[in-house]
């Protein structure tokens, strides 16, 4: 089981890298699935974190994914710019 954790770390990376992109949309719809992505990121994140007993990023995982949460309620308060 631990070889697919380990493994984990690089679609988390590129997760990760995806929702910045998304995130940085002037349309809300991407922005809201950036947020998402980022999510199952952190999830990924937290997994092997865990896995690794790599606390401090377990730990900043779980703030970002607060962080995202909330950016889920903004953006849905957003309207698109042109």
């Amino acid at each position: 089981m631990g070889d697919w954790i380990d493994f984990l770390q690089w679609p988390a990376m590129a997760a990760s890298l995806l929702a910045a992109w998304l995130v940085a949309s002037q349309r809300a719809r991407r922005r809201l699935s950036g947020f998402v992505v980022f999510l199952v990121s952190n999830a990924m994140w937290i997994t092997w974190g865990l896995h690794d007993d790599a606390w401090a990023l377990i730990v900043l995982n779980c703030c970002l994914a607060a962080t995202n949460v909330r950016g889920i309620v903004k953006n849905r308060n957003s309207q698109d710019t042109p």
